[in-house]
């Protein structure tokens, strides 16, 4: 920030601030905001119900099997068997937990033949406890009647969501009536000067290549393609500020909501947005980082092995620190994930790098492209072996992924095996990018425990970060690259930025809508982060070029947000990845919970623990420290 108008960024008040929320968000109205020891049946889990079958049918047994409906093309699965009724009529009663994430199909059957069952359309409510009463209408007919019968009102278990989200504006606000104080010139500037000795923007070397002012400064060749007056883009970071956090929140846990845990198979949850948008980012930072590197004269052999040690970096973090679980016993190389998020994000890195340096080329004050039409795509036209390049790992991924022959699977599958499809491919998940990766990796080294294998069930290892799906990474790294050669191309001209940013995500959109059918199960290509889909990577990119031009618009363009909070974590981006993977299972990230039943007290922990990095990296900020890669 510029000047002491902008930027009021007290630490004691920021801290005050997280521990005011902190206290808050772990009051008894946040983590139990219903008495659930009372309301809670014994023995229920979270995301579960209490269903007491009553069969009231003589002389007949009853099973009763269940199915979700976001379990796409799947088999019903055996939920209770309840015995006839008694000679005296009395009904026999089984009580079962049945789940209450998503509406549910029940489905009975009896022991006699002729008997008409109906299914039973339910969406049942966490906690709740319920009846389902089956019986025949007369002795004389063959029809059965089912009805479900509230016994108790199930518990809200979204008001911890209002709650937190009443808290974190409460407190925003309070920050907001802050700032309009000091904006008074006489505490204006007492605050600057006793708050900010020195600006420290320029000291700033972001990691993942994000390109910084000094990059700008520090040479006697003028960078003049990159900087907007001189001034680094403070979006970009607030972007990447914004992926992170979101991602950290859902890593630990999202308060074990379902809409904050990743996708079980096709589809999206807030929790699938955050990686893409990442890598997206982080292709937007190369383009922009590696222009101010040649400017200034660096070599491209020395910019390559720049970038060649820190991707061996990331991969190297990826696999010795993150992957391995030390809880369990030393590192052990016979069953060690290889795979991983850094991993994917090192060799996506050093892929989109390599294709720049290859290729990029300065293009000159007085372009002679600009007196043609051609000029409104130079940006794409000067780049087209790059182009070329992407078009023809998009060909290999959709080869492999269509073409390639899985033992046991049809070609080209896309489902997640298990019961799904029928259960006809059980040990079919993910086609051929499941194949490739047991094939060259082994299945000891690929991740366990994927999102398909509750509501799928899934018995085979599947790895979300696998190699096949690493093409897909790299399409999305480019996509940010464009974004970046857009800054570059169109420095200062910020409606042009932004109709160019709004033109890729209506394509992007577009073709989302043809691969999809606008469809979450029915597209041609489903949107699938397991798979990381092409049609994933085309709606996230519409969705990261839409957001890229909103927080442009608000922190660069009219100068109105500071990027705050997001903007602090951004500029620290990878020690607050490797720090809340490393402690997540140490205090103050996490404590020994007082109902581990509870939506609200999960949702307390993991925000509390989200808002400590943010404030870790703040005062990180304050004292200029920053872990490059």
């Amino acid at each position: 920030m510029a000047g002491p108008g902008r930027g009021w960024r007290p630490s004691a008040t920021l801290c005050l601030a997280v521990t005011a929320l902190s206290a808050a968000l772990l009051a008894p109205g946040l983590t139990q905001p219903h008495d659930l020891s009372r309301k809670r049946p014994l023995g229920l889990k979270i995301d579960q119900a209490l269903l007491l079958v009553h069969n009231e049918l003589i002389h007949e047994n009853l099973t009763v099997s269940w199915l979700s409906d976001y379990c796409y093309q799947c088999l019903h699965q055996d939920l209770v068997s309840v015995p006839m009724s008694n000679a005296s009529g009395k009904p026999s009663i089984v009580a079962v937990a049945v789940d209450s994430q998503h509406p549910i199909t029940l489905q009975l059957n009896g022991t006699r033949a002729g008997r008409e069952f109906p299914r039973i359309h339910y969406h049942f409510g966490e906690f709740g406890n319920y009846s389902l009463v089956v019986k025949s209408f007369d002795s004389s007919t063959k029809m059965i009647s089912c009805n479900i019968i509230v016994n108790e009102s199930p518990v809200n278990s979204h008001l911890p969501i209002l709650y937190a989200f009443l808290i974190y504006m409460g407190v925003l606000s309070i920050l907001t009536v802050g700032h309009v104080f000091v904006i008074i010139n006489p505490v204006r500037n007492w605050f600057y000067k006793k708050l900010h000795p020195r600006d420290t923007d320029h000291l700033i070397n972001s990691e993942l290549g994000s390109p910084t002012r000094t990059d700008s400064t520090s040479s006697d060749v003028p960078a003049t393609t990159w900087t907007i007056s001189q001034r680094r883009l403070r979006s970009l970071d607030t972007f990447r500020g914004l992926s992170l956090i979101i991602m950290v929140f859902v890593n630990y846990g999202g308060g074990k909501y379902w809409f904050f845990r990743h996708q079980s198979w096709n589809g999206l949850t807030l929790a699938d947005l955050v990686f893409p948008w990442f890598v997206f980012i982080m292709g937007t930072s190369i383009s922009l980082s590696l222009n101010s590197m040649l400017r200034r004269g660096c070599s491209k052999w020395k910019v390559l092995g720049k970038a060649l040690w820190r991707s061996f970096l990331l991969f190297l973090i990826g696999v010795i620190i993150i992957n391995p679980n030390y809880c369990l016993g030393p590192l052990s190389w016979s069953n060690l994930r290889i795979p991983g998020v850094l991993q994917r994000l090192g060799f996506t890195y050093l892929v989109v790098a390599v294709l720049e340096l290859g290729f990029a080329k300065a293009v000159a004050e007085n372009d002679p492209l600009q007196e043609t039409p051609y000029f409104a795509l130079r940006d794409i036209l000067l780049y087209w072996p790059q182009w070329v390049f992407i078009l023809t790992l998009e060909a290999i991924w959709l080869g492999l992924t269509f073409l390639l022959i899985v033992p046991g699977c049809p070609n080209g599958y896309l489902g997640p095996g298990g019961i799904g499809d029928f259960g006809k491919y059980p040990n079919c998940t993910g086609g051929a990018a499941g194949y490739i990766d047991h094939l060259l990796l082994g299945e000891k080294h690929i991740y366990q425990h994927p999102s398909s294998n509750v509501l799928y069930q899934t018995t085979v290892a599947y790895d979300p970060e696998g190699i096949l799906g690493t093409i897909n990474s790299i399409f999305m790294a480019f996509l940010g690259l464009q974004a970046g050669k857009i800054f570059l191309f169109y420095k200062d001209q910020h409606k042009k930025i932004m109709s160019r940013f709004f033109i890729w995500s209506v394509v992007m959109g577009i073709i989302s809508a043809i691969l999809t059918k606008c469809s979450k199960d029915e597209g041609f290509i489903p949107a699938n982060k397991n798979l990381w889909s092409i049609s994933y990577v085309t709606t996230l990119s519409c969705f990261a070029f839409m957001l890229l031009l909103l927080i442009y618009y608000l922190v660069d363009v009219k100068r109105c947000w500071s990027g705050a909070p997001f903007f602090y974590p951004g500029m620290n981006s990878i020690l607050v990845y490797v720090g809340h993977e490393v402690f997540e299972n140490y205090f103050p990230f996490k404590w020994k919970m007082k109902d581990s039943q509870s939506h609200g007290e999960h949702l307390a922990q993991n925000l509390v623990a989200t808002s400590i990095w943010v404030i870790i990296s703040y005062l990180l900020y304050q004292k200029r420290i920053f872990w490059k890669i």
